[in-house]
């Protein structure tokens, strides 16, 4: 094989991987089960946000924080590479 060629599954720099892996589908799976229990828990709750205090649907807040923690996990694993 000269050195262009690349065996099947092996990536050259530049390439991407397969668009189906083992860690995406955990990842989806996870997204959804997340989805789930956050729109299962829609009973107004009162959270504290530093100093105020407000109410707002268990939801919502769950939701906000799955969103805040996505942000930070792509962010450090981009930060990884």
């Amino acid at each position: 094989m000269s050195p262009r060629t690349s065996e099947r599954g092996a990536t050259r720099s530049g390439e991407r991987g397969p668009a189906v892996t083992p860690g995406r589908v955990a990842v989806l799976l996870l997204a959804v089960f997340a989805l789930i229990f956050i729109f299962q828990n829609t009973r107004h709750t009162r959270i504290r946000l530093l100093i105020p205090e407000v109410t707002m649907p268990l939801s919502t807040a769950l939701l906000v924080a799955a969103l805040i923690g996505s942000f930070f996990g792509a962010y450090v694993m981009r930060r990884r590479r």
